[in-house]
């Protein structure tokens, strides 16, 4: 099933088929911001363990190429400094990884990518 088919199924019920997300709803918006965690290794770990991402029943290769869709089309990111794909061995890897509280985790990178200057959109939870 293509990418995109993905996403409509398991993602846009919380961000939406446009990507926006919902603030009032804690979702975070992924036009523009998504790359930002794509380019750190936390943020990516960060990703894997979104529940959309846990609960999704999607395989490590279906869950990667879900995400590069969202990375090609949200990230924003500048000519010639495109996000780093995800990898099914990479997706497999950083899923076996512990996040107890995936509240906290997104803080930390958070505050990682504000250090940085790169964008972050609103969520009601920092």
């Amino acid at each position: 099933m293509p990418a995109a088919t993905q996403y409509l199924i398991h993602c846009s019920g919380c961000h939406r088929a446009d990507g926006s997300g919902s603030l009032r709803g804690g979702i975070p918006d992924l036009r523009g911001y998504v790359g930002s965690f794509g380019r750190l290794n936390e943020g990516r770990t960060y990703l894997m363990h979104v529940p959309g991402v846990v609960g999704s029943g999607l395989d490590n290769a279906e869950i990667a190429a879900v995400m590069n869709y969202i990375f090609d089309r949200w990230a924003a990111a500048p000519a010639g400094d495109p996000v780093p794909v995800f990898t099914a061995a990479e997706v497999a890897r950083l899923r076996e990884l512990s996040v107890p509280d995936v509240v906290k985790a997104r803080r930390r990178v958070v505050r990682e990518l504000e250090a940085r200057n790169l964008p972050v959109a609103a969520y009601p939870w920092e």
